[in-house]
């Protein structure tokens, strides 16, 4: 079997086992797991940028809030239907992106990583700032009557559970579309040696910058999601918090790998769900998990699943 066999048949495998779980979980994991998948689409949204490209990023949160924000604020004082919000959303975060790649696209490093950790402060200042129309820390809960779509309660658990593995299979399309193109490959290359394929005739700066647009709408998408199927925006989801976590997530996962986000996102989840439930330094056990996977797993667990099984994985 090929290795795009392979892998559509893996990735096709995770859908349909998470379709499945639908009906047999209880309650609590079934809500636990429609969250992680929206989550795992911001983690994918940022693994375009790291894993593929090679920009490493502490501002992802300023992306995931503009959709959060331009879906929520669109409801709250627009009236709009889920449908135009969730597009409000997407569009939000396309701009923004566009907006800060255009602009931190001029530094590299270091630099960049600091850049875009100080405009997703000045993001996150700035809805504390108009807390008039955003409620600030506070928040805004977005009624059950405000998410219905096509006659369907986005609150109810099931339609949820639905909802969320449709925007993760298309995220996960997305990224695997992404890996087999020649557009892909090039993000590869600028990742592995940028002055080569600069050499080589490729417009590095416009292809960076389209992966930032990408990774931006991406995360934007899972953003407007979240605040949709769970009713909640607040400015918690623009902190430096929320930056750093997708970060882990892809690291734990396996940069550069397209079912990583997914399964560093799963991991995470679950090892800060099941040690706070055992101590309140649960942060503690968090941090002495990652530790031991940086030291014997550093590609990552999906990367050693690449490195020892399957080098074709992608």
């Amino acid at each position: 079997m090929s290795d795009l066999r392979r892998s559509l048949a893996l990735h096709l495998g995770l859908l349909a086992l998470l379709f499945a779980l639908q009906f047999v979980l209880p309650a609590y994991h079934h809500g636990n797991l429609a969250r992680i998948m929206v989550l795992a689409g911001f983690a994918m949204g940022y693994n375009i940028m790291f894993g593929y490209t090679g920009l490493l990023s502490l501002g992802h949160a300023l992306f995931f809030a503009a959709g959060m924000y331009g879906m929520g604020l669109s409801v709250q004082h627009l009236d709009a239907a889920p449908l135009p919000a969730l597009i409000a959303g997407l569009l939000a975060g396309a701009l923004v992106s566009a907006a800060l790649g255009l602009l931190a696209l001029r530094t590299a490093g270091v630099a960049f990583m600091i850049v875009k950790l100080m405009f997703a402060q000045a993001g996150y200042l700035t809805v504390l700032y108009f807390g008039d129309w955003t409620r600030g820390d506070e928040g805004f809960v977005i009624q059950q009557a405000q998410r219905v779509m096509a006659g369907i309660g986005l609150s109810a658990p099931t339609a949820r559970y639905f909802a969320a593995l449709a925007l993760f299979a298309l995220c996960l399309a997305v990224t695997l579309w992404l890996v087999h193109t020649p557009f892909g490959r090039v993000l590869i290359a600028i990742r592995e040696n940028e002055e080569r394929a600069r050499m080589l005739g490729y417009d590095v700066f416009a292809h960076k910058l389209a992966a930032v647009v990408l990774s931006g709408t991406m995360s934007a998408a899972a953003g407007a999601a979240y605040g949709l199927l769970f009713g909640y925006v607040g400015a918690t989801f623009a902190s430096v918090q929320y930056s750093i976590f997708p970060l882990l997530w892809v690291l734990l996962g396996g940069a550069g790998t397209v079912i990583g986000p997914f399964i560093g996102t799963l991991f995470m989840f679950y090892l800060i769900d099941l040690s706070s439930g055992l101590t309140t330094a649960y942060m503690l056990i968090a941090g002495v998990a990652l530790v031991l996977l940086t030291l014997f797993a550093p590609q990552g667990l999906a990367g050693e699943l690449r490195n020892r099984l399957w080098r074709g994985l992608p």
